[in-house]
């Protein structure tokens, strides 16, 4: 090498570094390695983070939604087990027992009548399900004609438990009956009769 520098005119006699410089240059070197390291590792965490997040909390979207509907659900349920406790506890409720038989079953309807709040709790057991087209109907009998009370289409042989507003402006309610009708309903009484009872 000494041959050439002669040459190209740069015969400068080479000098030795100081040895600290040549700490200070591998120092700045992977310094800036060790810099690039650091930021790339932070992105990363940074992605991960982000996309855990973005990850996460649309994986907990959907069972904090379910959640809140379960919460809902239940809490309306309580609300109505409460409502139906304080008329059955009520103490102008008059209870009434109709045997029934449907379908060549045996079972009962349960009216618990407050006559202070005008509403009826109605229970029905051991009603036979409906054929597709028909459905129970209910009857307020009042001293003015019939009224229809609630439409229970019956699918299933669970009891069907109901709370009925009695009607306002259209007589006295003397009594209740209870029909087979079609699915929709009917304005009056049609089908054949369940039973009818004057309470």
């Amino acid at each position: 090498m000494v041959g050439m520098t002669d040459w190209l005119g740069m015969a400068a006699p080479p000098r030795t570094p100081r040895p600290e410089l040549k700490a200070v240059v591998l120092g700045r070197a992977f310094a800036s390695r060790r810099r690039l390291w650091r930021l790339a590792a932070a992105a990363g965490l940074a992605l991960a983070v982000v996309g855990g997040a973005g990850g996460g909390a649309s994986w907990s979207y959907r069972p904090v939604t379910a959640l809140r509907a379960e919460r809902a659900r239940l809490a309306a349920t309580i609300a109505s087990l409460r409502d139906s406790l304080e008329l059955v506890r009520s103490v102008d409720a008059r209870v009434v027992w109709i045997p029934v038989t449907t379908g060549g079953r045996v079972g009962g309807v349960t009216i618990f009548a407050d006559t202070a709040r005008h509403r009826w709790l109605v229970r029905c057991d051991g009603l036979a399900p409906n054929a597709p087209d028909q459905a129970y109907q209910l009857w307020f009998i009042t001293d003015q004609g019939m009224r229809s009370a609630a439409l229970m289409p019956m699918d299933h042989e669970q009891p069907m438990v109901m709370t009925l507003e009695m009607p306002q402006g259209s007589g006295r309610v003397v009594g209740a009956a209870m029909t087979i009708e079609p699915r929709v309903g009917s304005a009056q009484p049609q089908g054949p009769k369940v039973f009818r009872r004057i309470l």
